[in-house]
Order: structure tokens, then sequence, then C-alpha cells
């Protein structure tokens, strides 16, 4: 009985093996993600430093499991500001990198996963920074053929450059020198430029506003002053409508306008942008007519909040990104030559204000702008007013860079010798108050301008040459 018993359980044993084979061949384990290619390349030189976002793509979907992310490094003396990923791409965004240095950006194995957490196994990438840019400023405007006057200022400005920073003074709101005006009386002296604003161009002629009334900017350039002027270029709410505004959006909240239609026969939107450039182009002949070189600077702070906030363009112009924006320029750089106009420097700003932030796609290019343009607000720092001079610099090597807008800064003595050598400043003018007080300003007070005139190296008018344009 025994001996029966030990023959049945061997033989249950032996079926139950037999079952718990596989009918096909044995499952291969699921491999982890591999790498398919990167930005930059594995051994990648003359990688820009100024600002670099990573891009690694794999063969599938895959993960970065936030507890792993500290493993993940850049040397030497590299940072990494943000990890994402999405599909099967990871994007590592690097930061602090220094022109002509190698670097290695290593992911250990873990860092990054796939299915069922399947890890990738330990890669790295390395590549080589590209040289400082040398910087050498174009010797020629981009206008064909610029008037005499024009060439003679941008001559002078390309002189002064890294040497002396020239003084500037906004308009109250458009067509005026209150704000150049007030410097003088509370301080004895001018400015050396005047900005003015285009901004009510939609109700031009009107009794009270005409700019084909250009006694003011005529006053200002026969005493000697540099001329520029910015245009908040308003249009309609919608097609029809009587408000005006340069805010994009809809109703009460902004226009409707949308650039990209600007580009299309039949749209209301082309239809109006023809008219106002037409409109301005005319104004702007008056201005040649007279001899006066215009220092222009159009479809400023294009990129607003799109890089540093991610909350989009603050007016219309660069509401439909950057491709629609360059293009943008270009028409009204195009359509100003066909107009024969020859007295303009252009300006083009830039809302750079780190390498995490870099608003390049948004430059219309070289061959279309003179002068690289920064807006500044309440910053406390010389230094890092001047870290942002540097950048904008190190960006656009070829053209000279301003401080085109700004306020609540340091003196321009405090920034320039931090080494913020910008070729002009413009504080932006006071909204509040009458300008009757001279400790009053909501930008650039008194107090401000003294200091920034103890600088030996700020120009006002007085010490601009007479034989300037002669």
């Amino acid at each position: 009985m025994k001996k029966h018993t030990l023959y049945l359980l061997g033989a249950l044993l032996c079926l139950a093996a037999s079952c718990q084979k596989p009918d096909g061949p044995a499952e291969e384990p699921v491999k982890g993600p591999e790498l398919v290619s990167s930005v930059p390349a594995d051994g990648a030189k003359d990688v820009d430093y100024l600002s670099l976002t990573a891009k690694l793509t794999f063969d599938v979907n895959v993960m970065c499991p936030t507890s792993r992310r500290g493993e993940i490094s850049l040397s030497p003396s590299g940072e990494i500001t943000s990890i994402d990923a999405y599909g099967k791409e990871v994007t590592i965004v690097l930061g602090n990198l220094q022109p002509a240095t190698e670097y290695t950006l290593l992911l250990p194995e873990g860092t990054v996963t796939g299915y069922n957490d399947n890890p990738a196994k330990t890669f790295s990438i390395r590549f080589r920074t590209r040289d400082k840019a040398e910087s050498v400023i174009s010797a020629e405007l981009v206008t064909a053929n610029p008037s005499a006057n024009a060439k003679k200022l941008y001559d002078y400005f390309r002189s002064i450059y890294g040497v002396k920073t020239i003084s500037g003074a906004i308009a109250k709101v458009n067509w005026n020198t209150v704000e150049a005006d007030w410097v003088n009386k509370w301080t004895g002296k001018y400015p050396a430029m005047a900005t003015f604003d285009y901004i009510h161009l939609f109700a031009s002629p009107a009794n009270w506003i005409d700019y084909s009334d250009i006694s003011p900017v005529k006053a200002w350039f026969g005493k000697g002053g540099i001329v520029s002027a910015c245009w908040h270029w308003n249009v309609p709410y919608s097609e029809g409508s009587s408000d005006y505004t340069c805010t994009p959006g809809s109703g009460t909240d902004g226009t409707t306008f949308r650039p990209a239609n600007i580009f299309k026969d039949g749209t209301w939107e082309k239809r109006t942008a023809d008219a106002d450039l037409a409109k301005i182009a005319g104004y702007l002949k008056l201005l040649q007519d007279e001899g006066i070189p215009v220092v222009w600077r159009p479809l400023h702070e294009a990129a607003g909040n799109t890089y540093t906030y991610k909350t989009g363009a603050w007016f219309w112009w660069g509401a439909d990104g950057a491709e629609t924006y360059v293009k943008l320029w270009r028409y009204m750089f195009d359509y100003f030559k066909s107009a024969g106009l020859n007295n303009l420097i252009w300006v083009w700003t830039s809302q750079t204000s780190s390498k995490d932030d870099i608003d390049s796609p948004f430059y219309p290019g070289d061959e279309y702008v003179d002068i690289i343009g920064k807006d500044i607000y309440n910053v406390s720092s010389a230094a890092k007013v001047a870290d942002n001079f540097t950048l904008i610099q190190e960006l656009y090597p070829n053209k000279m860079v301003t401080l085109s807008e700004h306020g609540g800064l340091p003196s321009m003595s405090d920034q320039w010798s931090a080494g913020a050598h910008w070729l002009y400043f413009m504080p932006w003018y006071d909204y509040d108050n009458d300008l009757s007080e001279g400790y009053r300003h909501q930008h650039a007070d008194i107090a401000w301008w003294k200091a920034s005139w103890g600088c030996k190296d700020v120009i006002g008018l007085d010490d601009l040459p007479n034989d300037l344009y002669k």
C-alpha cells in the first residue's frame, strides 16, 4: 500500500509540473527606455551657453521620478533649473553655463523610467559651449541709403558707446518735452535726448492732438537735442469700434485685433494696419523733410511675459507669437522703405532678464535692427542691472545696447560703475503729478537725476557736439 501511494504521489507531481510549462517560448523581460537622440547631441561643440534646454528623446513614453531628479547632474559647476517629462521626451533646462567649457550631463540608472517603472540605464551627454562672441558693432545702418543726419547721429553713437552714456527723457503721454523741462528746472541741465510718442495716431488730426504740427520736435532739434520716437499702436477694440487700445483680449479687456490677419487680404486687421502705417509714415516724413533723424522704437516689449511668467504678451503685436511678430516688424520696415523713409535708426526692445527667459525668437534679425533696447523697472541692485546689460550685449554682440525705458533703478552713476554701459537711458514719465515739485517722481526723482549728473560719463544736452550734424 505504501509503495502504491508513492507511485501515485510521483505521478501527481509530474502532472503538476507539466501543467506549469508554457505552451510557447518564455516571455522576455521588458527593456528599459533607450535614448534615441538628444539636443545637444553627445559630443556637440559650439553650444549656446546663454540659453540651453537639453531635449532627450526616447523610444517609449517615459517619466522622471521626482524622488530621483536630484541625482541628475551637470558638471563642472553647471545648474539644472527644471526637469520635465512628457511623452517620449525629457527636457532639462540648464543654467549658469560658461563659454568655452566642456560639460557632462549625467543621468544615473533609474532617473528615467518607462513602462512598469523599468529603468533606463545610466547615460551621459558631453558637449562644449561656444566661445564668447567678440563685440563688433555694425558700422552701417540697416536702412539703405540713410539720410546724412541719420548716418552722422549713428556714427556719433558708435563713437561714444561704452565710453559715455546719453541722458534722455520721454514725453509726458505723447507730444511734448514736459519731462525734459522738469529736469532742467530742478537741476539746471537738460537731458540730451527727448522721446515723443505717436500713441494717439488714431485721433490725429484733432483739436487736441495733431502730429502734423511738428513744432515741439523741431524746437527740441533746434536746441541741438537728439530726437527719438515710440509708438503705442492703438487699434479698435473690434471691427467698427470707436474705442481703441493696444492690449490684446476682447471687449472691455482688450482688442480682438489679430496680428496674423494683417497678412490676409480682405481682413479688417489688414485694412487698419495699412492705413495706420501710411498715416504714420506721412508724419515721420515731415521730420525727414526737416533733416531730423529719429531714433525709432516701435512694437516694443513684444514677448511680454511669454517666457518669464508664461502669461503671454502685453500688447496685441506679440499676441500671435514670435513668428508673426517678426513678420510684422519686417512688414513695417519694408513699408517704410517703400514710402521713402530713410531718417530712422531702428531700436528693438528685448524682454530678456536672465538666461532662463531669452526672447531671441522675437528678434527681427540683424538686418532689421540697429540698436537693442531693454526696459527695466524696480531693481535696487546696480549689479543686477549690469547683469542685464552684459547678457543682452552677449546675445547681440554686433549691436549697441540701450536702456530704452526704466524706473525705480539705482542712479546712472551707480549703474555705470557696476558695468552697465548703456548707449542711452530713458526714465519713464510720471503719471500722477504735474511735476511742479522737484522731489516727487514715480520713476526718476530729482535726487536720482542729481546723482546721475554726478557721473562724469553721463552726456547732457550741453555736452553734445555743436557740429553733430555739420
